[in-house]
């Protein structure tokens, strides 16, 4: 007779804001570490729009602060590290909180890559191809689909992702600091490229229900569980929810790092080649000593058209005095056909745009509002 698969919880908190998704966070982890809470999947959709911070990251240096006044944007900090994003009623934030024990490893990135892969399957049962993409996307033919990213505290993981169902790309742009050629129209289309949701793939939105009906199998298959559902949050963790929702809900909270743009200017380098004209927007956070994002754009001819992606990917948050071997050790393992085109132009573009930094050429990256 087989054994009794472990029991979890899911459950669907439905719309909240940005601070009670981030005060969920907080009380579930809390909750979990004092063995007031089961391991936990839980779903939520945003009932505002709004930009969320990592949790050591500086308001002014990832997001353009006055288009988030100007549009009624909520601006909150997680509790996890990682990048900032744009949220809102059209995106799906699901979340486990896990004992380090039923996560399988207390390495980031073998949890990353086990909890992605499954989630993919979850997204591939709802009828697109979704693959995890290094370090902690899901893409679908290299567009990206969902961002994930997750915590530990103690001997309890949070590990979270955002689902795109129906997204727009253009605003999440001028929301965050990406360094995509001062925003021009060939810009945003390169990020439309980028950037996949379910609606636009599957020809229209699948409902909360399917999508946690879906997300839920895959999870139970992955990780040899049964999900118990739940209609709400014990009142233990309603307590704990209550305090850290006047915590975060607050200044205080939101501004608790603060750094100036100035650490982080952009700078662009132009590269021409037999393969055509390279462009490349690097965002470099002097700071720290890295790369925080690189965006290269332009008339050149790459297979499989992922590469690009696949590349920033790479460069995202790489140590700026080990860039070349980064980008080496990229195309090194990455089977590319390049049209007139090699690993050395990618580099000279990247070159080409670190001497401008050299020489003080910062970028406007001023958008208005």
């Amino acid at each position: 007779m087989s054994a009794a698969r472990p029991r979890w919880r899911v459950i669907d908190f439905g719309p909240r804001t940005a601070a009670e998704y981030v005060a969920t966070n907080r009380a579930l982890l809390e909750a979990r570490q004092r063995g007031l809470a089961p391991d936990t999947l839980s779903f939520l959709t945003f009932s505002e729009p709004a930009a969320l911070v990592g949790f050591h990251q500086s308001v002014d240096q990832e997001l353009r602060r006055d288009y988030c006044a100007h549009h009624g944007i909520t601006i909150q900090r997680r509790v996890s590290g990682g990048g900032a994003l744009y949220v809102d009623s059209t995106v799906i934030g699901w979340e486990l909180y896990l004992d380090r024990h039923a996560a399988g490893s207390c390495d980031m990135l073998d949890i990353a890559r086990r909890i992605c892969e499954t989630a993919a399957i979850g997204i591939r049962n709802l009828g697109v191809d979704a693959r995890f993409r290094p370090r902690n996307d899901i893409e679908v033919g290299g567009r990206k689909i969902a961002g994930t990213g997750g915590t530990y505290d103690g001997d309890v993981l949070l590990y979270h992702g955002s689902l795109l169902i129906d997204f727009d790309v253009e605003r999440m742009l001028r929301v965050l600091r990406i360094p995509a050629e001062k925003l021009k129209d060939k810009a945003i289309a390169s990020a439309r490229e980028r950037v996949a949701s379910l609606k636009e793939l599957l020809g229209g939105a699948p409902s909360m229900p399917q999508v946690i009906a879906a997300m839920t199998g895959a999870f139970a298959a992955g990780f040899g569980v049964e999900f118990v559902p739940a209609e709400a949050l014990s009142p233990a963790e309603q307590d704990l929810f209550a305090v850290a929702l006047a915590e975060v809900d607050t200044e205080e909270w939101v501004e608790q790092v603060s750094r100036p743009v100035s650490e982080t200017p952009v700078f662009e380098g132009l590269h021409r080649s037999a393969g055509g004209l390279m462009r490349v927007s690097l965002s470099v956070d002097s700071a720290r000593g890295r790369i925080r994002q690189a965006w290269f754009t332009g008339d050149f001819f790459v297979n499989p058209r992922r590469l690009v992606a696949d590349l920033e990917a790479a460069l995202r948050d790489s140590p700026l005095s080990g860039w070349r071997t980064t980008v080496e050790r990229f195309f090194a393992s990455y089977p590319a056909e390049m049209l007139l085109l090699g690993p050395a132009d990618f580099m000279a573009a990247i070159e080409n745009a670190l001497q401008a930094s050299a020489a003080g050429a910062v970028a406007d990256a001023a958008v208005p509002a």
